[in-house]
């Protein structure tokens, strides 16, 4: 591979100092809809960078149980944050922000390929972060009391009236994020939608978003496939290393899916099947909560309504070039 269009100047635009200002490719959709592969295609075919946006691969101990790409993979083209984060810390979305930056900017003569289902990561990257001061801690303390009293779907009416920008993206079930946002704006007298609307994207140029979103019945195939081949390779192993640093259970690393599941037969209250069997159901409900952000979340996506295969290469090849060739100069 490797025929794709060059474009002189890819690295440049005014942007902010120090920071690129540069058209980006990214690729996403459910797991197992095969969004790594494309995107080493991508990267492969167009000389581009492939920047992680999965909010679990980050992590260093998890390279198995998240399909990590493998030796192969990350010889074949440039790779970045992939196992970059030790299981112990927390990588918010901030953080992977500012860690993503700095991979896109070290390349400046490769097409930025960011790939990945994390919903917030992407998002933080498009339309960077909201500057939201600190919240107190009694805020805090009095959105968790309101959230026990009214439930996640009575936080949601409630952050309607206030702030019915972000309730309306946000699921009556998303608890933490619903939380998260009527903190915001019990704590500042603003809302969440106010505050980002002050963000900025760093001076990143033009975002082409490409989702591929096979039918639910493959797409859920491919889950419970993906998990045998996990367990195949190493994933309890992988389980039983990461439970015996004895890490805090509340890190994010420690509710990557999967780790609860083979974590309770490791402790001898499931069986490998019954470990198994949960495991694949928690990646199928993922997955469907990543495709109804993605049908919800993202204006002007491109779908491809199918797994990755490369008979899908051809059209997502030419979609692209004509992305590059129209940037304006």
């Amino acid at each position: 591979m490797g025929g794709g269009p060059h474009r002189p100047g890819l690295s440049g635009g005014p942007g902010r100092p120090g920071l690129p200002s540069r058209p980006i490719v990214v690729v996403t959709g459910p797991t197992a809809s095969g969004k790594s592969a494309l995107a080493l295609a991508i990267a492969g075919e167009f000389s581009g960078l492939v920047v992680n946006a999965d909010s679990m691969q980050v992590y260093r101990e998890l390279a198995i149980l998240t399909a990590r790409p493998g030796a192969e993979a990350l010889a074949a083209v440039l790779h970045r944050l992939y196992g970059e984060v030790p299981a112990a810390e927390r990588c918010s979305a901030g953080r992977w922000r500012e860690m993503a930056l700095s991979a896109i900017a070290a390349a400046p003569d490769r097409l930025p390929v960011v790939t990945g289902g994390t919903g917030l990561y992407l998002r933080a990257l498009a339309e960077g972060l909201a500057p939201v001061p600190a919240i107190a801690p009694a805020v805090l303390a009095e959105g968790g009391r309101r959230l026990a009293e009214l439930g996640a779907a009575g936080l949601h009416g409630e952050l309607r009236r206030v702030d019915p920008v972000i309730a309306g993206r946000l699921l009556p079930s998303d608890s933490q994020r619903l939380l998260r946002a009527w903190c915001v704006w019990r704590g500042t007298g603003r809302s969440l939608a106010e505050w980002q609307s002050e963000a900025g994207n760093a001076g990143l140029g033009p975002v082409l978003t490409i989702a591929l979103m096979p039918e639910r019945r493959a797409l859920y195939a491919a889950c419970d496939a993906r998990l045998l081949r996990m367990i195949e390779r190493g994933a309890v192993e992988e389980v039983k290393a990461l439970l015996a640093l004895g890490l805090d259970p509340g890190l994010p690393a420690m509710k990557a899916v999967g780790v609860r599941e083979l974590g309770a037969m490791l402790a001898g209250r499931a069986s490998l099947e019954d470990a198994i069997a949960a495991a694949q159901q928690a990646t199928r409900r993922y997955a469907k909560r990543q495709v109804t952000w993605l049908r919800h979340q993202v204006p002007g996506v491109h779908i491809v309504p199918e797994q990755y295969s490369e008979r899908v290469l051809g059209p997502i090849f030419n979609i692209i070039r004509h992305f590059l060739l129209t940037l304006p100069d």
